[in-house]
């Protein structure tokens, strides 16, 4: 580190008003270094160099994690016995985790980013609800079924665009701009679906999307994938460091050479097209496509992000802890329907388990700051 904070200090900060074709030239020069420290220095943080660091870093984070799923496990052990023990529930688990695990790596980059959205669970339901109109539906037996796959992809895209664009470009807040994209996706899948349900009719969707492998759940397999391209995206790219930097110090970020705005855009299409698989995920287990599909999955994925330990004012994420704290809200509700716990206890759970996990959060700051 002290090889790199000598060369640059020599240079810039001296004359703001004079020399100004030296300062364009430098200043970036400088900056790049400076971002370039700054994400090594939270990524070697994260990870932790070793003994009491190390604790204190992702890998301490992530087993803090595992021990709080085996704990849940054993209570679900303790009150359910063989009923949770049993495969098949295991599968269910899993495949009621994998819809919300695929929306929440979305939501890793754009929390990491900066950002948040609010919007996921009505971009789903516009999503599932265009895929299976009559008319998509229709053309999808003339042609393939993939035209649903790709019209779900499409309008998730589509709505992630619009976010990122007025948030990037109309410098809109997230949360409102998120906000009003609930309002409207949600109200738009009404409109178009006239609040019914609509039943998938292709059978050759239904075949694909509810098929095993080698005796898994596709949904599952999805899932799996999705975390593993997650993973590689964000901890082996360009595009990773890139949101680490956006999310730390955007305008830090901006003077290194960063389009900090468009970078911001493709954060939120990326999330769209989450949405848009979670979309095709949720007709694939219910046969239908509703404009009351993915209620309240805004709350279910920035949960599981927070609780992985993805900081909510960004520049620190981690896709691995994100998997872990899905796993951990869809093994707790199912722990609680198994013991015929009402959805209004289970709501307050997660609530109280937010801030818990918000508090740590800050506390570990703190501490990080502090040394």
């Amino acid at each position: 580190m002290s090889e790199h904070n000598t060369t640059p200090s020599t240079t810039p900060h001296t004359t703001p008003g004079a020399g100004h074709g030296v300062e364009n030239t430098v200043a970036p020069s400088s900056d790049t270094i400076r971002v370039e420290h700054a994400a090594e220095a939270d990524e070697t943080s994260s990870r932790g160099g070793g003994g009491a660091g190390l604790m204190s870093g992702a890998f301490g984070r992530n087993i803090g994690l595992v021990v709080a799923l085996l704990v849940i496990c054993v209570v679900g052990l303790v009150t359910a016995g063989d009923r949770f023990a049993s495969v098949d529930n295991v599968v269910t688990i899993l495949r009621f985790a994998s819809i919300v695990g695929v929306v929440s790596i979305g939501m890793t980059f754009v929390i990491t980013g900066g950002g948040i959205d609010l919007s996921v669970g009505a971009i789903v339901a516009l999503a599932s609800v265009w895929a299976t109109t009559f008319a998509t539906q229709t053309m999808a037996e003339d042609t393939h079924w993939l035209v649903m796959v790709f019209v779900a992809l499409a309008v998730g895209g589509a709505c992630g665009l619009v976010n990122g664009v007025l948030i990037a470009y109309g410098n809109i807040v997230p949360f409102i701009m998120t906000l009003a994209m609930l309002a409207a996706a949600r109200g738009l899948a009404e409109i178009i679906s006239e609040r019914r349900t609509q039943i998938v009719r292709v059978e050759a969707f239904n075949d694909f999307w509810t098929a095993d492998i080698l005796g898994v759940p596709l949904l599952v397999v999805i899932f799996a994938l999705v975390s593993v391209g997650g993973w590689v995206l964000f901890n082996r790219t360009t595009f990773g460091r890139r949101t680490l930097a956006v999310g730390g110090n955007p305008e830090a970020a901006r003077l290194a050479g960063i389009n900090v705005k468009r970078h911001t855009v493709m954060l939120y299409v990326l999330l769209g097209l989450c949405c848009g698989l979670a979309a095709l995920m949720f007709i694939a287990r219910t046969s239908t496509g509703s404009s009351t599909h993915g209620t309240l999955l805004e709350l279910d994925t920035i949960a599981a992000v927070v609780i992985g330990g993805t900081l909510l004012t960004g520049g620190r994420g981690t896709i691995v802890g994100t998997v872990i704290g899905v796993l951990i809200f869809s093994v707790l509700s199912n722990v609680f329907v198994l013991n015929n716990q009402d959805s209004s206890t289970q709501a307050i759970a997660k609530g109280v388990i937010i801030v818990v996990a918000v508090l740590l959060q800050q506390r570990l700051a703190r501490r990080s700051t502090s040394t």
